[in-house]
């Protein structure tokens, strides 16, 4: 049996046509960039988050960069989030001339500690960049009562999470403006690149309107040096696809994430944790495993795609040396990049391909001394019945 990481094939038989019919509708009123098709989007989605504004823009990247840009940060500034995250994140800070300030995550849902946050938080600090990593929702309660405390804005990058929720409430809708990535591969993924800015502050949304469109506030007219990060209207009209089926997607990927919770009972593996306020999406289905890379080639052998995310985090990367950061100043998150693996999570993903891939996994630690006893006969061990696709 084979199983893909992610299977966009499978999505797009299901929305195909409906997507065409509003393919055809930016070719008639030649709506290519921007137009009605993504003016309908930011008013859903917004809506859908929960909040008063959207700003439809053509990546995650540009978002989190004009979400600093909005709020006045730049040279001299200090920016804190977690450095086992995309490096977008940080990039962005850079890009403003701001310099990224990391803090250790949580050992067991990898996401932004609260309480090391606090430590990190300097005369300098401006805003705070909390991850809603593999579309688990932070402690988002917690670090927000930080900040107000202190005075400092909360930016949520929620590029993993789209329609998570904390304390029965969508992220997205906590900080003064939320970002989110609609890339492929996303739960809410357009045809190629895409993003959005979301807040309830009219002077944010007004100052992001024109930083994406060279810096225009009215035609001919710009306030500001602005950039070209507009979305086009073809992303546009896949998000209104995409959107009417995003709450049953995650619905799926849940049942799917306590399959491989229900079948990996009793195996070495760990699992990322989950808040118990949180209602996570699973963007990506995150493990943890000792002597992972044996691990994942041995599933590869067998027909069972994986991947990293990340391998290495973003204080040890090149681009980011000049820093001066070294191994062991974020002891929780490089064990984590030592150990994490990403199993296939999509909506589409069937009940027998997640009983292959966890036999697969039990298989692997068959093979280790140790674990033998994952294989004695036992009433309260779940039976792995899969046929081959």
């Amino acid at each position: 049996m084979k199983v893909p990481f992610l299977d966009l094939k499978l999505q797009y038989k299901e929305l195909g046509a409906e997507v065409s019919r509003r393919f055809q509708h930016v070719f008639k009123t030649t709506s290519f960039v921007l137009g009605d098709e993504v003016e309908q989007f930011e008013h859903d989605f917004a809506r859908y988050t929960g909040t008063e504004y959207c700003v439809a823009l053509n990546s995650g990247t540009s978002a989190l960069h004009l979400a600093l840009l909005a709020h006045g940060i730049g040279e001299g500034d200090e920016v804190i989030t977690v450095p086992n995250t995309f490096i977008a994140t940080a990039e962005a800070i850079s890009y403003t001339g701001a310099k990224p300030v990391f803090v250790d995550v949580d050992p067991d849902t990898l996401l932004m500690s609260p309480e090391n946050l606090e430590k990190a938080i300097t005369p300098q600090t401006r805003a705070i960049i909390p991850v809603h990593l593999f579309g688990q929702p932070c402690r988002i309660d917690a670090i927000r009562e930080i900040a107000d405390s202190k005075g400092i804005i909360v930016i949520e990058d929620a590029c993993q999470a789209h329609g998570a929720e904390f304390s029965g409430k969508r992220v997205g809708s906590f900080g003064s403006c939320s970002v989110f990535s609609f890339y492929a591969g996303k739960n809410l993924g357009a045809y190629g690149e895409g993003g959005a800015l979301v807040t309830d502050n009219e002077d944010i949304r007004r100052r992001v309107r024109a930083l994406r469109d060279h810096g225009q506030t009215s035609k001919h007219q710009h306030e500001y040096i602005g950039y070209n990060y507009r979305m086009d209207g073809f992303q546009g009209a896949v998000l209104n696809v995409k959107l009417q089926w995003l709450d049953k997607w995650n619905k799926l990927r849940r049942q799917n994430a306590d399959l491989y919770r229900k079948y990996l009972i009793d195996t070495p593996v760990k699992f990322v944790e989950e808040y118990p306020q949180a209602k996570g999406v699973y963007h990506l289905m995150v493990i943890r495993a000792q002597e992972r890379d044996k691990l994942r080639e041995f599933l590869n052998d067998m027909g069972v795609q994986t991947g990293i995310h990340y391998p290495v985090p973003i204080h040890l990367q090149q681009a980011y040396k000049f820093l001066g950061w070294n191994r062991g100043e974020y002891p929780n998150c490089e064990q984590a990049c030592d150990e994490i693996i990403s199993l296939p999570m999509y909506p589409e993903l069937l009940q027998n391909q997640v009983q292959y891939v966890c036999h697969c996994i039990r298989e692997f630690y068959k093979q280790q001394p140790e674990h033998e006893q994952l294989y004695e006969e036992s009433d309260s061990k779940p039976r792995l019945e899969f046929a081959e696709a």
